[in-house]
């Protein structure tokens, strides 16, 4: 193989290593019947996700909660989070050291809105299990029968 060959190859394998760009992702979750939850408690569920995830809340409105994170002082990152009781949307507002352009941003983005939409949806199917067990009186403290 020619020298010309090697360096091309090689080239070739550090741009496909460097890519760290992905698509914007922006979850829009529509919640099932199954689980019903208030304005109220959607607000809680992302809020509580957004305190585990380590976010900080800038702003919280009847149907809109802004929230930003910023990792080890060199990744920031500002998102809009629109909410009603049937669902949520979690949208990207602004960032810094993450490479956004053109509707991409470095994968570690993808990854953050990822975990938080899941962990959005584990604080309702919790809360609605919870509040199930409640209803049938599970976990109730029942009286001594003598």
């Amino acid at each position: 193989m020619s020298l010309f060959r090697v360096v091309l190859i090689a080239l070739a394998l550090l741009t496909t290593a460097g890519c760290t760009s992905k698509k914007i992702f922006t979850p829009t979750r529509t919640v099932t019947p199954e689980i019903q939850a208030s304005q109220e408690q959607m607000k809680q569920a992302i809020l509580t996700t957004l305190v585990k995830r380590k976010w900080s809340v800038q702003r919280v409105n009847p149907s809109q909660i802004q929230a930003e994170i910023t990792v080890r002082e060199k990744f920031h990152v500002e998102i809009d989070i629109n909410y009603s009781t049937s669902g949520y949307t979690i949208a990207y507002r602004d960032s810094s050291g993450m490479d956004y352009k053109d509707g991409k941003i470095h994968k570690n983005y993808i990854r953050w809105v990822r975990l938080l939409d899941r962990g959005i949806l584990r604080e309702l199917r919790d809360h609605d299990a919870e509040s199930t067990a409640r209803a049938i009186g599970v976990g109730e403290p029942q009286p001594l029968s003598q």
